[in-house]
């Protein structure tokens, strides 16, 4: 890639190396174009010279190709497409010293690109970040800590807020500091849902993500995607990209834009920003059975998100680092009983509305069996592969979830 000066007063220019894209560059024009995106190569060839309208103009057609029909018919090629174009357009604001602008770039690469070019992203992303972090200020970002969830909350209230009959049941089993062995035998096996508390001290994340100055200080500046609405079943749902600190500011106004929360939800967030991965580290449980870890979501909201009634294919274990939820499950046996949507899109979640429930379509849902829980900070909740769960959350709430698959079924989706 070539090196954009970053202005004509004589300084070094500021560059940042792109082997990947170098080594396939000529190789993924022939590809793009073999596919008649003649005129996104064009523009990409006058992009690597450093042509920064040909940059944004490529990057544009890029991206009309990612939106173009449902993602998963988008052709890969047009995601490594879009990496590469956000590379140049990327490289040409770091030239310039546009550090926030250059992150914000390269994030959209990250999000949306394709796999060819990751390493580049993520070199690129280190080497801007460095420059960023340089010129936060201490006033910035405050003086002393600012905890994002400070208080306690009052059970009584909390529970009218919640669905009918929550916590007059029976309560997901609790144990501290499970063995693996018993975890295996007792809950793994039996496909039985379980609480694990004590066992979350030593990730630095308890002591740092409740810190709202210290995730401003290492993910400020990076654009992640936010679910903005009440839930994804409903119709004025969407999804938006915003910087980690305006997604901040709207947890800490504690009042709902016009279209619902504002939730950072299911995110691969620790893919894109190193630092925040540094604070976890994968339970042991979730080497049970053999298998293999899945994915590593985030889950990051105000008081009042909620995830309604659904299903995952996997084994899925709940940290909750900052905060509390509560959460009601129904066994994989009562799948007919609790109505999931037609159609393959939604075929894991559930008809029933929890916090609406009409009883005339579902007459015998109240009567159904579950279980339930308030998850509190430093647990992690075991959620066997298919079984129900609904969640809210009670407080500002940061968790993160681990899905393993079956050691024999290493094909899973």
């Amino acid at each position: 890639m070539s090196k954009t000066t970053a202005s004509g007063d004589g300084a070094p220019a500021l560059h940042f190396d792109t082997p990947t894209l170098d080594r396939e560059f000529a190789a993924l024009l022939h590809t793009i174009s073999e596919h008649g995106g003649y005129a996104y190569v064009s523009m990409a060839a006058l992009a690597s010279g450093g042509d920064i309208r040909a940059a944004e103009a490529a990057r544009e057609m890029a991206w009309e190709q990612l939106h173009s029909g449902p993602w998963h018919s988008v052709l890969p090629v047009w995601r490594d497409a879009y990496s590469m174009a956000c590379l140049h357009v990327a490289g040409h604001h770091y030239g310039n010293g546009e550090f926030r602008e250059a992150l914000r770039v390269l994030d959209l690469g990250i999000i949306m690109g394709g796999t060819l070019l990751r390493k580049d992203l993520d070199s690129a992303v280190s080497k801007v970040s460095e420059q960023t972090r340089r010129r936060v200020r201490v006033s910035d970002l405050g003086g002393s800590e600012h905890r994002l969830v400070d208080r306690e909350f009052d059970v009584a209230e909390v529970v009218q807020l919640l669905p009918m009959k929550s916590l007059s049941s029976k309560l997901v089993e609790k144990k501290s500091a499970l063995s693996l062995d018993k975890f295996l035998k007792d809950h793994y096996l039996s496909r039985s849902p379980v609480i694990i508390s004590d066992c979350m001290a030593h990730w630095p994340a308890k002591a740092k993500w409740n810190d709202e100055d210290y995730l401003l200080r290492v993910a400020g500046d990076r654009t992640v995607p936010v679910e903005v609405g009440k839930n994804y079943l409903c119709t004025e749902w969407k999804q938006e990209l915003i910087t980690f600190s305006e997604f901040i500011q709207r947890i800490k106004s504690d009042a709902c834009s016009p279209g619902g929360p504002t939730y950072l939800a299911q995110h691969p967030l620790f893919d894109q920003i190193n630092e925040l991965r540094r604070d976890i580290f994968i339970p042991d449980y979730c080497f049970a059975g053999g298998g293999e870890l899945r994915s590593l979501n985030a889950w990051f909201g105000p008081a009042g998100t909620v995830t309604p009634l659904h299903h995952d294919p996997h084994h899925n274990i709940l940290a909750q680092v900052v905060g509390k939820k509560y959460i009601r499950l129904y066994s994989s046996s009562l799948s007919e009983e609790l109505s999931p949507h037609s159609g393959t899109m939604l075929s894991n979640s559930s008809q029933v509305d929890l916090d609406d429930v009409d009883e005339t379509k579902f007459p015998k849902v109240q009567e159904l069996e579950f279980v339930d829980c308030i998850l509190e900070e430093g647990e992690m909740l075991y959620i066997p592969p298919k079984w129900w769960h609904y969640v809210r959350s009670l407080t500002t709430s940061f968790s993160v979830s681990f899905w393993w698959s079956e050691g024999d079924s290493s094909d899973a989706s």
